[in-house]
Parts: C-alpha cells; structure tokens; sequence
C-alpha cells in the first residue's frame, strides 16, 4: 500500500509551489509569480513525526475558466483531490477572498475528504486577520508563511492526525525516466503506461514543465515513473522556466535506475535524440530506446532493419543499446516497455564472480596481448567489480597509463560476449596495483 497523500490545492499565485517544496525539504516545483506555472501533478515524499506521506502540488483551479490549458489543470487537480487522503486548500492572506475561492472551497467539501484551510503569506498572526475566511465553511483556518516556514508544523500535526495507522510502504520502486525531445509522445507514453491520464497531453509544446513521479504497480511489481519536460537544444531554450524545466530533466536522469530515450519515428534519430542517449551513457544508467509513433511510419518488410541500422550508427558510443517500436496512441507493443525496463535493471545489477572474472580477462589477455608503448606492455594481474549500477570492473596493473582505449574495449567486447549486459553501459577501470583509491 503506498504512503497516504496529501493534495495542495487553490487558485494560482496563493504560495502553493512554495509550501509543497517546505514540506519535501527540496526545491521541486517551479516557483515563479506567473498563472500557469505548475501545470501538472508533482510528487514528493516527506516524513513528519514519524509518520512517512506523500505530498502532491497541482496548478491552480480556475473553475469558470474556457481556456483548454486551464481546463486540463483542472482536470489534473480534480485527480489529484479523487486519489488524496487529506486536502490543504490554500488561500492568500493578503487579498481579500474571491468568488473562485468559494467556488473551489465548495468543490472541496463535496469531495467529502479532510479539507485543511490554510491562510498563506500571513507574516504577522493576528486572530482578526482570519475572521473573514471561517465564510468558507471549512473549520478553524490555519495562518502560515510558506516562504517563511511558519505554521507549517501545525496544519502537518493536524494532516498526519488522519492517518491513523495507515500502512507504510517501504519497498523498493523501480523508478523509470521518459526523456527525449519535446513533442515525442512522451506524457502520452506515460498515460499508456499507467493507464490513466496523468500528466497533461495536448498539441501546445511544452505542456510538461516539472519532472513528475507517479508511482504505481503493474503485475505485482512496483514502479514510479518519472515524465520529463522535452529536452531542447540550448540555444533554442530561452524562458526561464523552460530553462529549469531541462535542468530537472537531466535531474530526472540523475536519480532514475531506468531511463526510457523516447524517439519520434516519423523524424527518426535526430542529433538532439543521439545528444540525450549520450547525456544517459555517461550518467551510466540502463536504458531503451523507444520509438515511438510507430504507427504513423509507413512500412515493407525492411522497415525495421532500416531503422536498426541508422540507430546502429548514430549510437556506436552505446552499441549495447535495447530498442523497442511502439505507439503511445494505440498502445502498440507498449506493454513490453516494462519488463525490458526490468530487464535491463537487472543486467545492470549483474555481478560476476571474482573468480569467473578473473579467468575470463586473464585468458582474454593471454588470447590477445596489448599492444607496447616505447618498450612497455601493460600487464593486468588480477580484476574485481566493486559495483554496478552501471557494472564497473576494476583491473589491477603494472601502469594504467599504458591502458589503450581500443583494448579497454577489446575487454568491454569480451565481458559483454560473456555476460548479458544488454542495456547498460559497463565500466573498465585500470588501477596500478597497490592503489586504494575509490572508483568513481
């Protein structure tokens, strides 16, 4: 059972991003005084008096609004509000309320969820500075400084109070990051994926703004997907929010086990698509290579061979590359993404034995001896794997100077021939023997 939720929810501009980065300790969602900026749903877990949760932010509810942007946050609240096991709706302090305020308090109260009012940007409490929001008909309110961090101790007493012994969830999530370009179908990937839409999904670029975890289970494992906002080339990134947007994509990378590299068949392989599989090479993370919109491309009976071939080239750096051709719309072989993310999970988790190893590179190295450098022949004595995650193999030798890069991978060749290492990038680390340095 996952950890119980608590929903912020309100008109825009009340502090809403502000709290839910107090409350998760680190600064997740996007902060600007500017409509529109939280668009999706943004998770984080967080602990309070022992008791662990799970906090989500949602872009501000303008409930009359016509404008298809706000009705898609909209939508996204309403989910929010439906999956939540308490609700903070927050109000601003510093204006008087308005007719969206009463109309978002009511929808609250119909929802007929713990509702916790909190009175945002409230510098200096006073009881009569809260007198005016008792009209809103949701009990006592609560005056807070998000910015400031004031209050917010007391309306989490008062959350975590409904929890009662809710059962905690501390088992291990698969966590999966979709990246890739802008407009390759990744949120809509997502929603394939979870089977409900989670993160907005029109024809306007940019939709995706935040990385944003969605946990959740399929077949009886456990996952969180991480949707990312499309990674664009950097001179074509000029707001602001944008510009941070790419930054938690990268982020996103950083502290996923599986990362998903979303291509848009009907364009193919683009430089930007081959700079992002590189971006995920060498933060060592397993990945697949999902083409996706495979339903718009027109095909014979050589298509797909065509296409392995340009992904071949373009993709020598990561030639242990896993592809797979779906569509997102129809739902296309999407249901192999899964297991092949798992899969290659675990070959990155895969550790060979010390004494396989060391059979193994040592025959290699009798097979095939390097090359000398003035005289010198580097000379391997014996190897380890301190790691994985990406696997990494340490040799011990004479001098690492003399390591070539053509038979460091010479060596890569021979493990990955040996051992199912698909998937994921490997490391080979030279170290002269007597060295205690870590591996990095």
């Amino acid at each position: 059972m996952a950890n119980p939720l608590i929903a912020i929810v309100g008109r825009p501009n009340v502090g809403k991003s502000t709290l839910f980065n107090k409350i998760a300790g680190r600064k997740i969602s996007i902060t600007e005084n500017r409509p529109g900026v939280t668009r999706d749903r943004l998770y984080a877990d967080a602990e309070w008096r022992g008791k662990k949760f799970t906090v989500v932010d949602t872009g501000g509810i303008e409930l009359k609004s016509e404008d298809r942007m706000w009705k898609e946050i909209l939508r996204q609240a309403d989910v929010a509000i439906d999956m939540a096991q308490v609700i903070f709706l927050m109000v601003d302090g510093r204006e008087e309320l308005t007719s969206s305020d009463y109309e978002v308090a009511d929808k609250l109260r119909r929802s007929k969820k713990p509702v916790i009012l909190l009175v945002n940007k409230v510098d200096e409490f006073s009881p009569d500075k809260l007198f005016d929001y008792y009209a809103l008909g949701l009990g006592e309110p609560y005056p807070v400084s998000a910015e400031h961090s004031q209050g917010i101790g007391d309306v989490l007493d008062e959350a975590v109070a409904y929890f009662g012994d809710w059962e905690e969830d501390d088992s291990q999530r698969l966590k999966i990051a979709v990246v890739g370009k802008p407009n390759a179908g990744k949120s809509s990937l997502v929603n394939r994926l979870l089977g409900f839409e989670r993160t907005i999904v029109t024809d306007l670029a940019g939709t995706t703004r935040d990385a944003i975890d969605t946990p959740f289970e399929f077949k009886g494992e456990k996952y969180t997907l991480i949707d990312t906002a499309g990674i664009r080339r950097k001179k074509n990134v000029s707001d602001d929010v944008e510009y941070y947007s790419v930054m938690r994509a990268f982020d996103a990378v950083r502290r996923a086990d599986v990362c998903l590299i979303v291509v848009d068949s009907t364009e193919g392989l683009t430089e930007q698509d081959v700079k992002i599989a590189g971006f995920v090479h060498e933060e060592g993370k397993p990945s697949l290579v999902v083409m996706n919109k495979w339903d718009l491309v027109e095909k014979d009976t050589n298509t797909i061979n065509k296409f392995e071939e340009k992904i071949a080239q373009d993709l020598k750096f990561m030639d242990y590359y896993k592809s797979v051709y779906v569509s997102a719309k129809t739902g296309q072989r999407a249901e192999k993404i899964l297991a092949m993310a798992r899969e290659v999970y675990e070959n990155a988790n895969f550790r060979v034995t010390t004494g396989a190893l060391n059979d193994l590179i040592l025959d290699a190295v009798r097979s095939n001896e390097p090359p000398s450098y003035n005289g010198r022949r580097l000379k391997v004595y014996y190897c380890n794997q301190p790691s994985v995650c990406p696997p990494t193999f340490v040799l011990f030798v004479n001098d690492g100077e003399l390591m070539h890069f053509s038979y460091k991978r010479y060596l890569e060749n021979v493990l990955r021939r040996s051992f199912d290492f698909s998937g994921t990038p490997i490391r080979i680390v030279a170290r002269n023997r007597g060295e205690n340095d870590e591996v990095l």
